[in-house]
Order: C-alpha cells, then structure tokens, then sequence
C-alpha cells in the first residue's frame, strides 16, 4: 500500500533518489567533449538502439524509423547524465526557449563564478547571457547566490552558482545530506513494506 501524500495523488513507493538527467544533443562526440573536457565528467559507456517499428513508438514515444546513440557520463559527486543523439525523418533542431513548455537548463554548483565565467569565455561557441548576477534583497532567503546563465556550443542552457555567500540558506539538497540520505535509505526504505 503506498502513503498518502495529503493531496490526491498517491506516492511512488520505494523512491530513493535521482539516478541521471538526460538530454538530446545534435552532435553526441561534441557534448561528450564539452562534458569531459570542461566539466570533468567520465565517460562510463555508449550504446545505440533502433530503428524498430514496434518498440522505439511504443517505449521512447518516437517515430517508428527513430534510432538512437547515447553516452552515460558519470559526474562525482552527485550526478549521472545521459546524452542523446537520435536521428529520425521528422526531428525537430530547435530547443526550447526557458520561458516554453518543456524549457529546462542544468546548474552546476561552483567555488567561484567570477573565476569560471574566465574560463567560459574561452571556450569556442560558448555564449554567456549576460554578466554574473548577484542575487539582493528581491530574494531573501538566497540573498548573496552568485549565478550567470550560459548555452553550451550546441544550444543547452546551462547555469552556474556559487551559494557561499548566502547568509542563512533553504535547505537545499547538498553534500549535508549524502550520508544521511545513504543511512536512511538502508534503515527506513524496506521494500517489504510496500508490498
């Protein structure tokens, strides 16, 4: 029996935590590269699947002539990602903008904005949207959150941050609770119990 929430929808059980993100990409050897080479991410393995007019509609809900090629890439401490190159007669090149329906971008925590802006602007076909930002008192409780907003040389959104100076900071997920989150899950997520 799972648990209620309070409201009306019921709670997966078993839920432990965040496995990967993944994104599509138009060029996969490039995002790996950017990945790998300016993020530090390891690359774990790659595989392909498709095109197959049974399973690619009915398991990615993709045309049936779609066909895929990803690379997992792991990112210590805390991250796996997954990247996609598909390839169909009726993909679509555009990314949605922030402000559209399914618009996302990926945030990197970092020990200096200023010092990784320098290294961003070096990098080819990287475009910083605008100047590092600090936030002030429009937004208390992150007062202090260093941040600026960038597009990858294929078009992802991606944000980075540096928290240090935010004087009493939300409880955000961080590396406080990596081992509670560990000794919870082996303690209290019995899998009998949802049964």
């Amino acid at each position: 029996m799972t648990a209620p929430t309070g409201g009306q929808l019921p709670r997966i059980p078993g839920v432990r935590y965040a496995d990967h993100v993944a994104f599509t990409v138009p060029d996969l050897d490039q995002a790996v590269q950017f990945f790998v080479e300016a993020l530090g991410a390891q690359e774990l393995y790659r595989s392909s699947r498709g095109p197959d007019a049974q399973f690619m509609p009915e398991n990615f809900d993709v045309p049936a002539d779609a066909r895929l090629t990803l690379a997992m890439l792991r990112m210590p401490p805390n991250l796996n990602v997954e990247l996609f190159e598909w390839s169909s007669s009726d993909r679509r090149t555009e990314h949605p903008r922030h402000s559209d329906a399914g618009g996302h971008h990926l945030c990197f925590t970092v020990a200096d904005v200023d010092q990784a802006v320098a290294v961003l602007r070096g990098i080819p076909g990287v475009r910083l949207l605008g100047d590092r930002k600090e936030v002030a008192g429009d937004s208390p409780p992150v007062a202090g959150n260093r941040w600026i907003y960038f597009l990858t040389p294929w078009g992802l959104l991606m944000e980075i941050v540096d928290r240090s100076r935010v004087a009493d900071p939300p409880p955000l997920v961080g590396p406080a609770d990596w081992h509670t989150a560990t000794h919870h899950t082996a303690a209290h997520d019995d899998p009998r119990k949802d049964q």
